[in-house]
């Protein structure tokens, strides 16, 4: 059975919206303007190399889709081989490379995601998605990459829940110019 990993940027006001600059938010792109360093862009390749499938929303997949088929390299081969589930009621087809439309009750879906592979399926970005796993308590591991700056609004990767997600924190460093990685796993 495979692990359910959540992995976002998030600002120290806990902002993840547009990080990379592609949806017209009015602070798009602010994960680019601070250096994460060697050190964190290796934690990032790392992880993708450790990614055995990509579990994503559709505003999310949608994205990544437009990018990454057309870019090389070692991460751009990883994205686009590997099995990818997008979770929507709307997608139709799908056009990156093995790609699985999840329209079911999303507990189920995932927990089937989950059991069909050993390693780790990746959520990046997709804060619906994020957002309802955590709640429901399907996340076996949350890894922040908090840089130094403070959006003031955007949205936030955590919002109301149905009630308190105790974590423990497994892992903390800093690279780069400030970017603090925190990895935490359920208590």
């Amino acid at each position: 059975m495979g692990r359910i990993v959540v992995t976002e940027f998030v600002s120290l006001d806990g902002v993840m919206e547009d990080p990379g600059g592609a949806e017209g938010f009015e602070h798009g792109g602010w994960s680019f303007e601070i250096s994460r360093g060697e050190e964190g862009d290796r934690f990032k390749l790392e992880e993708t190399m450790g990614s055995e499938a990509l579990l994503l929303g559709r505003r999310t997949y949608e994205g990544f889709a437009a990018a990454w088929p057309s870019r090389e390299g070692e991460f751009a081969d990883k994205f686009n081989s590997m099995p990818k589930y997008v979770v929507s009621s709307t997608l139709e087809d799908p056009s990156w490379t093995n790609t699985t439309v999840l329209r079911g009750e999303l507990a189920e879906e995932v927990a089937r995601v989950r059991d069909a592979h050993e390693g780790d399926v990746v959520v990046h970005g997709s804060a619906t998605v994020a957002q309802a796993l955590l709640d429901a308590g399907l996340v076996d591991e949350l890894r922040l990459m908090v840089f130094p700056v403070v959006l003031g609004r955007g949205r936030r990767l955590f919002g109301e829940t149905s009630g308190k997600l105790p974590l423990r924190l497994v892992e903390s460093r800093t690279v780069g110019d400030g970017v603090a990685i925190l990895v935490y796993a359920p208590a």
